[in-house]
């Protein structure tokens, strides 16, 4: 067997392990990153491939080094279509919104790590994980085929979604978040499609409702003849057939009639509340593994970002001060929470009641609802909706009374719970008791919507 010694090891080369890899190795610390595809496939990751606010990522890997692989910068809108009320919502979106093509960005943000000095190890899949006394300082695995250790004072799991990490450690004695299932995570498909015109709404993310809850399809153009095409669906839920669902919905559309599909790949979702401690000796989970994107939408790619930037960051300040323990590398969960965490575990509170509502009471309401005029005061930052605006909503809620009330209870314990979130432990010990009073709130929910509990 070959041992290599590091000072961080990180498994995965995704977003959050290029932006950890970039961020140690520009400190000048030894940093290999681990990848279980060979050079040519790295990069090449399932995704929707939508990209918000890149404009605010972080400068761990600047956005020059990435903004080649911005294939279409005009959507500014999310179109929701209600096939079952011939109707179309059209919401505009705030901030800087891309579509971009995954794989390259894939590819430049490794090229940028790289060029930092982290050293990327492919063709390595890793099988278990070096701990002692609770301390994990490295993993195991296989490199062509070979047996191989990695050494290191912290382990920055970037993995994905069920990380194998997490399988293989012991996080008895340690904070780190094991209340994790499969029926948390949504099941999703998506293909790239080139047709033979430019479709008309290449301005818009286009969403549309699947004929059951928790699950929708989406059609992203990254250019007006490329289409990243996908849908997806809470695992909790009766399985859906991706590939034919989402076969049947493009030959129903004739902008399809002719196309090609040039690439296709399925991957799990973590659609559920953020980690409540991503951290244990000598260990960091980030990303996906710790199931850092927007629960309501699957969008991860900012969260991963950031996180493997901060991860990183306690990384070398652990490792500087020689103490990796859980409480010195308790910052990150903060930093996380405080930052875009806290606001992503409110969400999940929709994502649960969306198991609860039946999808045609739902699309109903969307159809009735005047979307365009309430997206323009709710993003124009009026406090208040101008008398017409009010007047277009009661009329078109009505019928829908009991839902509209459930929603809106739901928002008030959306809100109790983010008031929560924003008093996160500044340290380990005083977990527990902040989990409990978390856990009274979700009860709440759960009350209010007749949904299952999720966790």
């Amino acid at each position: 067997m070959t041992t290599h010694e590091y000072d961080i090891v990180i498994v995965g080369s995704g977003t959050s392990g290029c932006y950890a890899a970039a961020t140690a190795a520009k400190d000048g610390l030894d940093v290999a990153v681990l990848e279980r595809k060979d050079e040519e496939e790295a990069g090449h990751i399932a995704c929707g491939d939508a990209l918000k606010g890149a404009d605010t990522f972080p400068d761990a890997i600047p956005k020059s080094k990435i903004e080649s692989a911005f294939t279409n910068t005009g959507v500014d809108h999310g179109r929701f279509e209600i096939p079952s009320h011939d109707a179309v919502l059209n919401i505009p979106v705030p901030g800087e919104l891309a579509v971009i093509d995954r794989w390259e960005f894939g590819r430049l943000m490794i090229e940028a790590a790289d060029d930092a000095g982290a050293e990327f190890h492919y063709d390595t899949v890793v099988t278990d994980v070096l701990q002692d006394d609770g301390q994990v300082y490295g993993v195991t695995g296989k490199r062509k085929g070979e047996a191989v250790e990695y050494n290191a004072e912290v382990t920055i799991d970037a993995a994905g979604a069920l990380s194998v990490l997490q399988d293989h450690a012991d996080f008895s004695d340690a904070t780190f978040d094991t209340n994790v299932t499969y029926s948390q995570f949504c099941s999703a498909y998506r293909e790239i499609v080139e047709v033979p015109e430019p479709v008309d709404w290449d301005d818009a993310l286009v969403f549309k409702p699947t004929e059951r809850a928790s699950g929708y399809l989406w059609y992203f153009p990254r250019t007006p003849t490329t289409i990243n095409v996908g849908l997806g669906f809470q695992m909790s839920e009766e399985p859906m057939k991706l590939v034919q669902d989402l076969r049947n919905d493009l030959q129903d559309r004739p902008e399809f009639e002719g196309a090609e599909v040039v690439d296709k790949l399925g991957a799990a979702l973590p659609t559920r509340r953020p980690y409540d401690s991503m951290v244990a000796p000598g260990y960091i989970a980030v990303g996906d593994a710790a199931a850092l994107i927007n629960p309501t939408t699957g969008g991860g790619i900012a969260g991963a970002a950031y996180s493997g930037q901060y991860a990183a960051e306690e990384a070398i300040r652990a490792i500087s001060r020689g103490d990796v323990s859980e409480n010195a590398l308790w910052r990150h969960n903060e930093r996380v929470m405080d930052h875009f965490g806290a606001r992503y575990a409110a969400l999940d509170v929709y994502n649960i009641l969306s198991t609860a509502i039946d999808v045609d009471d739902l699309t109903s309401l969307l159809a009735s609802l005047p979307g365009e005029p309430i997206a323009e005061a709710l993003y124009s930052g009026k406090t208040s909706i101008s008398p017409r605006v009010a007047l277009q909503t009661l009329k078109g809620a009505m019928g829908h009374l009991d839902n509209i009330w459930q929603i809106y209870t739901v928002r008030n314990v959306a809100e109790d719970l983010l008031d929560h979130y924003e008093r996160y432990p500044d340290r380990p010990s005083a977990l527990p008791q902040w989990q409990d009073e978390r856990d009274e709130i979700m009860e709440c929910v759960y009350q209010r919507t007749g949904a299952d509990p999720k966790y």
